[in-house]
């Protein structure tokens, strides 16, 4: 039941963002087809044309950038295992966020056996995810790990003002951000079921913002 119900709200999703582009593309079409059928043409007619155009061009496009997140999405390939430093791929990854300093708190030196590649885009996703999070209040990032008895986990905070609806954060495709893709913390926690570990993400206790708490086995 839950699967299909997920399946549902997939759909759901899938067709609004695709009307969101289909429909003023029609709607456009449609108009300048009837411009171009007047006879005479008025005088600003190229403006006329230019601009819707434009309009179809840039639906487009979002269209095109939709369809792509959701291939990257699908096409998720198995993960290619090797051994791992945890630092060193944390340490990638913190460094990639350009917006703000991400606070390091590192903890012992551990190996483990995954895809660092992949585990380094889950965790570039959530660290993108704590620094727009963070940025509006002026708050930190910081990023760390701790050994654990099944292997590792890895933490990383902002001090945003916190999650505000947890039903929607892992669905494929739901973003509040203008511009977001929504696919970024739906593909961290298929990177991390792929290694057989964990995603989770809740709001902090005792101090501002969110964690986002990935567990990878040894």
């Amino acid at each position: 039941e839950e699967e299909r119900i997920a399946w549902q709200r997939l759909v759901r999703v899938l067709g609004h963002e695709l009307n969101n582009s289909l429909a003023p593309i029609k709607s456009v079409a449609g108009s300048l087809e009837n411009l171009l059928r007047r006879d005479p043409l008025p005088t600003d007619w190229h403006e006329d044309a230019r601009s819707g155009l434009n309009v179809i061009a840039t639906r487009a496009d979002a269209l095109s950038r939709f369809m792509e997140a959701y291939a990257r999405l699908a096409r998720l390939p198995p993960p290619l295992k090797e051994q791992m430093d945890i630092g060193e791929v944390v340490n990638r990854a913190a460094n990639l966020e350009t917006r703000l300093p991400v606070q390091r708190q590192g903890g012992s030196a551990i190996s483990i056996h995954a895809d660092a590649g992949q585990v380094e885009q889950a965790l570039i996703n959530l660290l993108h995810n704590a620094a727009e999070a963070s940025l509006p209040t002026r708050g930190a990032v910081a990023i760390g790990w701790k050994e654990v008895e099944e292997g590792v986990e890895i933490f990383v905070r902002d001090e945003g003002e916190g999650i505000m609806n947890p039903t929607n954060l892992f669905v494929p495709f739901f973003t509040t951000k203008p511009g977001g893709s929504g696919i970024g913390l739906a593909l961290s926690r298929q990177i991390a079921e792929a290694h057989g570990g964990t995603l989770t993400l809740a709001n902090r206790v005792g101090a501002p913002g969110a964690e986002a708490l990935l567990r990878l086995p040894r």
